[in-house]
């Protein structure tokens, strides 16, 4: 019998610093006690901001190289993506993603109206449901992500949250407000991760950038641009780079990584 396609699961915790993702996501933490998972800290590219950072991780090139450099500049994509390799593949990728995510990847700018859900696109992105309020419940958001790995099993999901992101603007990075929504997103990772590990899905976990205690971020303080890098299943030593995050998708996924900054680290399994 054929063994099926390694297939992940991108996830990207928006603005959750790596200090308070070791203080509030009770269950990785415990999969990390366990030997089931492992945690490092990373550095985010500069600036540390979302829009230059989602298109950092998934084309494996810094703001300084791809041009996207502040969340105002809205435009598609160039160059290669992560999204695209999967595609080249002859492979499906999904995303259960805030709105900019559409506009790098599928078309820009957003329209609510016809951009919301994308089923079976024949653009970078097979199938998509994306969102524009920052307050948009997480707990939606991951069973948007389930009813997409349900429908067609992508090979590749990316999984976007933002209620950390909107607790930190609002109340600042050391609020119980902030930390209160980290620890609801691990409690919907301790739901649903270890379904879509029995799916067969590798689970990575990671931040686009922190979030200081005035509530912002951009620069190169550690609570602005460290955040973590759990890997569920297996260890990558020495820690990606943020540019290399794509790359180790590729690796995981055994697909071509094009011209997506490679990982060629050490992976070993937990």
């Amino acid at each position: 019998m054929t063994e099926p396609a390694p297939r992940v699961i991108l996830i990207v915790l928006d603005s959750l610093r790596h200090s308070t993702a070791r203080d509030t996501l009770g269950w990785l933490e415990g999969q990390v006690r366990a030997d089931r998972a492992h945690c490092a800290a990373i550095d985010a590219e500069l600036p540390a901001q979302s829009r230059p950072l989602y298109e950092t991780i998934l084309t494996g090139r810094t703001p300084a190289e791809h041009g996207v450099a502040s969340n105002a500049i809205v435009r598609r994509s160039t160059g290669d993506n992560l999204f695209a390799r999967v595609r080249a593949a002859g492979r499906r990728s999904a995303a259960a993603a805030y709105h900019w995510v559409s506009e790098l990847y599928v078309s820009a700018p957003f329209d609510p109206l016809t951009d919301r859900l994308l089923l079976d696109g024949s653009g970078d992105i097979t199938d998509g449901l994306f969102y524009w309020d920052d307050a948009y419940p997480d707990a939606h958001l991951f069973s948007d992500a389930h009813a997409l790995i349900t429908r067609s099993a992508p090979d590749f999901l990316l999984l976007h949250p933002m209620n950390v992101d909107d607790a930190g603007h609002k109340a600042g990075g050391s609020s119980k407000l902030y930390r209160d929504a980290a620890r609801a997103q691990g409690d919907l990772l301790a739901r649903f991760a270890p379904l879509w590990q029995a799916l067969g899905y590798t689970v990575i976990v990671t931040a686009d950038h922190g979030m200081s205690d005035d509530g912002n971020h951009s620069g190169p303080a550690p609570d602005e641009a460290q955040v973590p890098l759990y890997t569920l299943g297996f260890r990558a030593e020495p820690a990606p780079l943020q540019t290399e995050l794509a790359g180790l998708c590729c690796r995981l996924m055994q697909i071509e990584p094009g011209a997506l900054r490679p990982y060629d680290g050490e992976i070993t399994r937990c």
